[in-house]
């Protein structure tokens, strides 16, 4: 069983579950979104993308972030999913990340595209 997340109540008063392309794509979200040291007992858990929307804007960011936000995903959920491709685009105040990636259990590609 799968945890939705955001967490949830569904239909018959339980709580809400996710089929597994569906949470991995979530735990995905919350990696990407979580700043390190937000998570209790987890502090290097977390990418701080948000915080990257008000940097400059330039190639080696981009990079860097792309590099990033790849060996965070490896780390945390590296025995669910390969990554093939980690894209960031920074276009004024939106920060576009598009992960590209196998889930291991079904050998399924996706994709992925999240905003901040």
């Amino acid at each position: 069983m799968n945890i939705a997340y955001p967490f949830d109540i569904d239909g018959s008063g339980r709580t809400a579950t996710a089929g597994i392309d569906d949470h991995i794509r979530q735990m995905i979200e919350q990696l990407l979104f979580t700043a390190p040291g937000e998570r209790v007992n987890r502090p290097t858990f977390g990418t701080g993308l948000r915080q990257l929307v008000f940097a400059p804007n330039s190639p080696e960011l981009a990079t860097a972030t792309e590099f990033m936000v790849q060996g965070a995903l490896q780390e945390v959920l590296g025995e669910l999913i390969r990554v093939e491709a980690v894209n960031v685009e920074a276009d004024e105040a939106t920060l576009r990340v598009t992960v590209q990636y196998v889930v291991v259990r079904t050998q399924q590609r996706q994709v992925a595209e999240f905003e901040s």
